[in-house]
Order: structure tokens, then C-alpha cells, then sequence
């Protein structure tokens, strides 16, 4: 809590319009922003003295409410774009990739980063429940930029009698290069009609999707509820 109070002060004070700020409230500012080069070791005294000036001056700076409440917010977009910075690592793709061969599929599922889920969808024109998935999942790729989604029809595999159209639409899904699931006739699973959230709900039912990622934050605004 310490921390965090300490890291919401320097980004209140960093916020203020410099400017406007007087040459004492510039002053802190300045020693709030590399505080251990202030003083030497041996001058505890000062240290002391201008730890309880700091305090006054930033309940100066800080005692606008609704400056506060604005700040505030901002404070807030900045952590969770931190947040969201840290916890997103690896390849990003965001799109329906097309392969054309088999060897474009091992090679989209072999030589992956071992972190990046990998998900094909094995397809064929005119097979029921082929298109609707495809749809479903271009949505998907957008949603989950860090999962590879894939098509290939099954002609294209190299592996044709492998893929009837009993077994279609087929989802296989990858990490490190070792298959994870494999789901035939997947349409199945669904209704006559179904759409990206029903596909997504059926992933996530099996832990095969990430968390969400978090929306861009442009504009600041953000109820009480996103940000818990």
C-alpha cells in the first residue's frame, strides 16, 4: 500500500501544469522525481525537515476534489494500461489466417511461439456448418489477438482421406507444437444457427481461449464498475 501511495502522489504531482506551479511547488516536484539524489546520506536533518514540508505542500496540490477525481481516472487508465502491457506478451495476429498446403500447416503449428495457442479449422465449401464457423472465427481472431486462428480446407492438407465430410468442420487446436484437442463434426455442438459467442463459449468451456484482453483506453473514460 506504501508503494502505492507513494507511486499515485509522484503521478499527481507529474500531472500538475508546470507552468502554473510555483518555484517552491517545482521544487518538490523535482525531489519527488529522483528523491535518493536530493541529500547526501549524512544530512538527516534536512532529509527530515523537507519530508514534513513535502507533506503540506502536496495536500496543497492534491486538495482539489474534483482535479482529484480527474487525476484520479487518469491515474487509473495509466495502471491498467500497465497492467494490461505486462500480462500481453508474445506474437499478435488478430486475423482469419488462410494456409494453402500441408506444409504451411506444420508449419503454422511446428514453428510457432511455444506460448501462442494455435487453432485450425479444417473446412470444405458447401459443408454445413463450414462457413458459419469461419465467420465465427475471423470474429474470434479479433477478439483474441494473441490465439492464431486458422483455415485449411481439406483438400488442401495433403491429407484429404482424412477428412471426409463426416468429420467436417473439424477444429484442431495447438501449443508448442503438440495437438491440445481435436474436435470432428464440431457444428454439432451447436445449433442450426449459431455465431461467434456460441464458439467462444464452447473454447473457453475447455480453457482453449486467454482472458479476454483488456480494451484500448483512449479516452479516459471508465465507469466504477470496468475499472473493479
Amino acid at each position: 500500500p506504501k508503494g502505492v501511495i507513494n507511486d499515485w502522489r509522484k503521478f499527481k504531482l507529474e500531472s500538475e501544469d508546470r507552468d502554473s506551479l510555483s518555484l517552491s511547488k517545482k521544487e518538490i516536484l523535482r525531489q519527488m522525481s529522483s528523491p535518493h539524489k536530493s541529500f547526501s546520506k549524512d544530512d538527516k536533518d534536512t532529509r527530515e525537515r523537507f519530508s514534513r514540508k513535502m507533506s503540506m505542500q502536496e495536500y496543497e496540490l492534491i486538495q482539489d476534489e474534483k482535479e482529484d477525481e480527474t487525476c484520479l481516472q487518469k491515474y487509473r487508465k495509466r495502471c491498467m494500461q500497465d497492467m494490461h502491457q505486462r500480462l500481453s506478451f508474445g506474437p499478435k495476429y488478430g486475423y482469419l489466417c488462410e494456409l494453402q498446403n500441408g506444409e504451411q500447416f506444420l508449419e503454422a503449428v511446428e514453428k510457432e511461439h511455444k506460448s501462442t495457442t494455435v487453432i485450425v479449422h479444417i473446412y470444405e465449401d458447401g459443408i454445413k456448418g463450414c462457413e458459419a464457423l469461419n465467420s465465427s472465427l475471423t470474429c474470434l481472431a479479433a477478439e483474441y489477438s494473441t490465439v492464431k486462428f486458422c483455415k485449411i480446407k481439406a483438400s488442401s492438407t495433403g491429407a484429404g482421406e482424412r477428412f471426409s465430410s463426416e468429420v467436417l468442420p473439424t477444429l484442431l487446436v495447438y501449443k508448442g507444437g503438440e495437438l491440445l484437442s481435436n474436435f470432428i463434426s464440431v457444428s454439432e455442438q451447436f445449433g442450426e444457427e449459431f455465431f461467434a459467442v456460441d464458439v467462444e463459449a464452447f473454447l473457453n468451456e475447455y480453457g482453449l481461449l486467454p482472458e479476454r484482453e483488456l480494451p484500448a483506453l483512449e479516452n479516459g473514460n471508465m465507469d466504477e464498475q470496468d475499472v473493479e
